[in-house]
């Protein structure tokens, strides 16, 4: 007596219909294990393209210095690293000039929020906006880190040189200060100063949890920086490396810095370089320990769910041992027990896996209808995976129920009661 595969399924599956609420009480820990995993794999996935396009647009050819780690707009949170002595505006110009692998170089001078204890604020009659960004930078910015415009254009060289009052919006400070659009030409008081609006950004792309910060910048002429924040020295440089010389460029730029700043060999850089491929790579390191949770969670509900299954295939092999016996005396096999029962188990956290993924799509998508800031993705493979682990679970714990059924004497198992 031969069964084939599609039998064998549909007795599987009719064993698992006929005790559905015991089958689901059964499968509940491989559905909690399953959903954790693939709902943090979509919303880290989510992340990290955000992430990925957000650096992209900064210029994937750029090395960026600063004092020190972290976002140069905020005011860093480490006290070793705030006692480090500023990078010097003449850096640019020696890095341009002694490194044969830079193609450019760029400078911003990044005001932080508040200024000798008063925040930065910009405000237009009926409106006002402390949520802001204000850079200075070089014109040649526009050519390292390009951005579209939604309107308007960039500052010119010689609006630099004469220190301009003029300024470019990001895309949700024009919105505030000007929600009815045509912030072009319009003029905004910042930190008592009068400013003429010549540029929005388009939307920037990207991001960091759905939020970008260049859509809160404000941005003005370096020189206008300089003589509006004197007190302020918290210089960024960003090089630009020629076509397919990034690393040389890298290592170039390190070594010049390490010589203007006299350091020592075998001592730390008391600055910080990083390109955006070093940057996403520290976002994978630490998104890496966030998904070691939720692997080691989803391992835990798979843990208890497969000794559920276990049980419960235990349980039904001594439930329906005259059906074994009976099947045994019409010729079945060994083989055809064992492939039964590992069917059925394997129906059993399938069924739990498909659940589970299900339920961390409906997750995802309501996380990103709530949260539209917060992207989220749910890719193929953790959805593949998913439910291969599921299926693995019920193999592994299910060979031993099966074999216990193949061994069934069939004499003695029509005789049981």
């Amino acid at each position: 007596m031969n069964i084939s595969a599609t039998e064998n399924m549909q007795m599987a599956l009719g064993a698992v219909w006929t005790h559905r609420f015991r089958s689901l009480l059964t499968i509940l820990g491989i559905v909690i294990g399953i959903t954790t995993v693939v709902t943090v794999a979509s919303l880290l996935t989510g992340l990290r393209q955000g992430v990925v396009t957000f650096f992209q647009e900064l210029g994937p050819d750029n090395i960026f210095l600063f004092r020190t780690s972290g976002d140069p707009s905020q005011d860093n949170r480490i006290p070793k690293e705030a006692k480090r002595r500023p990078l010097k505006p003449e850096y640019a110009e020696y890095i341009k000039r002694w490194c044969p692998s830079v193609e450019d170089t760029g400078l911003n001078l990044m005001i932080p929020p508040v200024v000798e204890g008063k925040p930065i604020t910009v405000r237009v009659p009926g409106y006002e906006s402390e949520s802001i960004n204000v850079s200075g930078g070089t014109a040649n910015m526009t050519d390292l880190t390009p951005r579209d415009f939604e309107s308007g254009r960039f500052f010119t060289p010689e609006e630099d040189q004469r220190a301009a009052h003029v300024a470019m919006l990001g895309s949700s400070v024009a919105a505030a200060l000007f929600p009815n659009g045509n912030a072009v030409n319009r003029t905004l008081m910042m930190d008592g100063a009068e400013y003429t609006v010549i540029g929005v950004y388009a939307k920037a792309k990207g991001g960091f949890f759905g939020e970008n910060g260049m859509d809160n910048a404000v941005d003005i002429p370096l020189r206008t920086a300089e003589s509006r924040y004197p007190q302020v020295d918290r210089f960024m440089i960003t090089a630009k490396a020629r076509a397919g010389h990034r690393q040389e460029a890298f290592d170039e730029v390190e070594s010049v810095i390490r010589r203007l700043r006299h350091l020592p060999t075998g001592v730390a850089d008391d600055f910080s370089i990083s390109t955006p491929d070093q940057i996403i790579q520290q976002f994978d390191r630490i998104t890496g320990l966030i998904g070691l949770v939720a692997i080691a969670i989803s391992a835990l509900g798979l843990l208890v769910g497969g000794i559920g299954v276990m049980n419960i295939m235990l349980v039904s092999v001594t439930e329906r041992t005259r059906e074994i016996g009976v099947r045994k005396a019409l010729g079945a096999r060994r083989r055809d027990i064992i492939g039964q029962f590992l069917v059925e188990a394997m129906t059993l956290t399938g069924a739990g896996g498909t659940l589970g993924i299900v339920i961390s799509i409906l997750i995802t998508m309501l996380v990103g209808a709530l949260v539209p800031a917060l992207p989220s993705s749910v890719p193929a493979w953790a959805l593949i995976a998913g439910f291969s682990v599921s299926v693995a679970v019920g193999v592994f714990f299910g060979v031993w129920p099966a074999v216990k059924a193949a061994r069934l004497d069939p004499v003695e198992a029509l005789r049981y009661e």
